[in-house]
């Protein structure tokens, strides 16, 4: 049956991107990550819904966090679960992923999980294959579920999303969390400000509903939420700042900036983080810091995302 809380009904069998649901199906995703929290909490962690379902971690892109989460979400909820590495398979042999998938698929496979450097990657999967598909990440275009976990912390945090002001800091223009969490937020009322320097901040950003700001001191006062995104060191041949220092220096998150924010102003970061370059070690650690609640709620948000296309694929 599908999943259902206060006339609500869940039908998606796949999560694709948070542009492509309502208000009310973040909401009802947040609320379903709510209840598996407590799972988290007792002596036996583990509850039985996904018993009996294969789930497959399809990385062909490094991931710490977010695979290693979703795997332990799929173990607490009881399924088979198979991490594929891409350098042990026909990939190294020039098979093609949608090869791979189908293949994968033949062998029982219940739940895709996919992060692939190729926007979109996710959606081709959803066409060609039965099973559901999870995007973990497509290229820069959207990560889901790091969107999704970092909405739950701030809900956590400040109780509810509409009317804050969010910062989001650094490179968004290569940043698939950026997008994710833009889509989310604005749909649920809250104002987003992109900042950063005008080579990492894409035109089209505004057409998502956001504000844009070169300027983090001039903006710094007014925010309730400040997300740091990664500054993507490995892309930096492309001279999209002059040094890692000047960047430090205009969009570096530290003690003293801090002091002309908000009293309750929060930090996060989706990792890993460049200590010293985007933020402070000081700042990492600190009070205002929600970092490592950021990937505790990740298991409970990635056991909502199992558990929701599960109702939908029992249909």
């Amino acid at each position: 049956m599908k999943s259902e809380k206060k006339g609500f009904v869940w039908g998606h069998k796949h999560l694709l991107g948070l542009e492509y649901l309502t208000a009310q199906e973040i909401t009802h995703i947040l609320d379903t990550g709510e209840s598996f929290k407590e799972v988290s909490r007792r002596n036996i962690k583990k509850v039985p819904t996904l018993r009996g379902k294969v789930v497959v971690n399809m990385f062909v892109e490094p991931s710490t966090r977010t695979r290693m989460s979703f795997s332990l979400a799929a173990k607490r909820l009881s399924a088979d679960i198979v991490d594929f590495s891409p350098s042990l398979s026909s990939l190294s042999k020039g098979e093609t992923v949608k090869d791979t998938a189908r293949n994968i698929e033949a062998m029982g496979v219940d739940i895709v999980i996919i992060r692939h450097t190729a926007p979109g990657t996710a959606h081709m999967l959803s066409r060609i294959i039965n099973a559901s598909v999870i995007n973990a990440g497509d290229g820069a275009h959207e990560h889901p579920s790091q969107g999704l976990l970092d909405i739950f912390t701030i809900r956590q945090k400040k109780g509810e999303i509409k009317g804050l002001k969010v910062a989001v800091v650094g490179d968004i223009l290569h940043s698939r969390v950026a997008r994710s969490n833009i889509w989310g937020l604005t749909k649920l009322g809250a104002e987003v400000i992109a900042v950063g320097p005008p080579t990492l901040i894409p035109e089209h950003i505004r057409d998502l509903g956001v504000r844009v700001s070169y300027d983090l001191d001039a903006v710094i006062p007014e925010i309730d939420v400040i997300n740091i995104l990664r500054i993507q060191l490995e892309r930096q041949r492309s001279k999209f700042f002059p040094t890692v220092r000047e960047y430090a220096r205009l969009f570096g998150i530290n003690s003293e900036r801090l002091k002309r924010a908000k009293e309750d102003v929060l930090i996060m970061h989706p990792g890993p983080i460049n200590r010293g370059v985007e933020i402070t070690p000081d700042v990492a650690d600190g009070k205002h810091s929600v970092i490592l609640e950021q990937v505790a709620n990740g298991l409970a948000i990635r056991m909502a995302i199992l558990y929701l296309v599960k109702t939908a694929i029992s249909e």
